[in-house]
């Protein structure tokens, strides 16, 4: 069987992991963000039908003393234009106070369908020229793109629906509808009102339906626009930790240091303990200062030797006690006062320096 050579490194560039944290965050500060617009409308229309079933009776009686209104001073009106033009700065007023409450409540509507999908952002990245926009080239890939042709084929299904839809709610009123000029204005206003508000529901559900897929699909292209290769995961990686010898080198110099620190706290012990050749601990106790006595440098093998020279270089007093040396290396670090366990044995060793200092003195 033929076998032909593979190579592996045509596939790491391709974009087959989920985008990280940052690289999310990056496309947000640019503006992209998995959303429909779809959504919006279908909630604008859906809201403004039911704002004006809710609100109908309140229309209806303001346009109604409106018309009043201006009938009324119609007949006293001189033919001047001062008066027409008072009569008709209360008109538009009495229409704000009809319009404003609806399309207020239709922006704030509006305004929360975005925000659900995508919360609270601001990106200026939209605004700034690109010549991609105007390339024709790019242009004409941007019209034959998956993403025009599903927008394309969306927009010939909804149409189709809608039309559908509004077909149906028509022919199954064409029963009462030659009968309206029979019936009395109230009536005939009420029936027609609850037949577009009907129609107005269906076809604003059916929307939402169709705004449901559309999120779906568009965070589905969403997240594979933002997808990352393996490299450029790595890439990111060194970009947010550092280059991994460097970040080597900053823990040796950090390790270096803090052997100096400890190095030079040395002659300020009170007792070294020893293994006698494998651990070294050096002690501190300050009466009335310190809880408990602290280590304040320990090591084994060569840093043990390092301890050991610096506390005879500056006359600190070496004891040697295997067990105990080795316990105070597992159980307690540079800085910490020793474990309650151990105080006897500090104690005692504690003890027997002080004793050796006032014979010396």
């Amino acid at each position: 069987m033929a076998q032909y050579p593979m190579n592996l490194q045509l596939f790491a560039g391709e974009k087959t992991e989920p985008a990280t944290p940052r690289r999310r965050e990056e496309a947000r500060k640019k503006g992209q963000v998995a959303k429909s617009a779809e959504v919006g409308t279908a909630v604008m229309i859906l809201a403004a039908f039911l704002l004006l079933h809710i609100l109908g009776p309140y229309v209806v009686g303001h346009m109604r003393d409106t018309v009043q209104y201006f009938l009324q001073n119609m007949a006293s009106w001189e033919g001047d234009s001062a008066g027409l033009q008072a009569l008709f700065l209360v008109a538009l007023v009495q229409v704000a106070w009809i319009v404003v409450p609806i399309l207020l409540s239709l922006l704030v509507i509006g305004v929360l369908s975005q925000v659900i999908q995508v919360g609270l952002m601001t990106s200026t990245e939209a605004l700034q020229p690109k010549f991609s926009r105007i390339n024709p080239i790019e242009g004409f890939k941007r019209i034959f793109s998956k993403r025009a042709i599903a927008e394309f084929l969306k927009s010939i299904i909804k149409v189709a629906l809608v039309g559908y839809l509004v077909y149906g709610q028509v022919r199954k009123n064409l029963d009462w509808l030659p009968q309206l000029s029979l019936w009395e204005l109230k009536q005939s206003i009420s029936v027609m009102e609850y037949s577009i508000y009907n129609l107005g529901v269906q076809v604003g559900l059916f929307l939402l339906v169709i705004a449901a897929a559309d999120y779906w699909y568009q965070r589905r292209e969403f997240e594979d626009s933002i997808k990352m290769s393996k490299e450029e995961i790595k890439e990111e990686y060194k970009q947010m930790e550092g280059d991994p010898l460097i970040r080597s080198q900053i823990r040796q110099r950090q390790r270096q240091m803090a052997s100096q620190r400890m190095m030079q706290a040395i002659p300020t012990a009170d007792v070294i303990v020893t293994n006698p050749t494998h651990y070294a601990i050096a002690i501190k106790y300050t009466p009335g200062e310190m809880g408990a006595p602290k280590v304040i440098a320990k090591g084994m093998g060569l840093v043990a030797q390092r301890i050991k020279e610096e506390g005879k270089k500056h006359r600190i007093a070496a004891v040697e006690n295997p067990e105990l040396a080795r316990a105070l290396f597992k159980t307690t670090e540079i800085g910490q006062e020793i474990p309650a366990e151990l105080y006897p044995a500090v104690a005692e060793v504690l003890a027997f320096v002080y004793s050796l200092r006032r014979k010396i003195v």
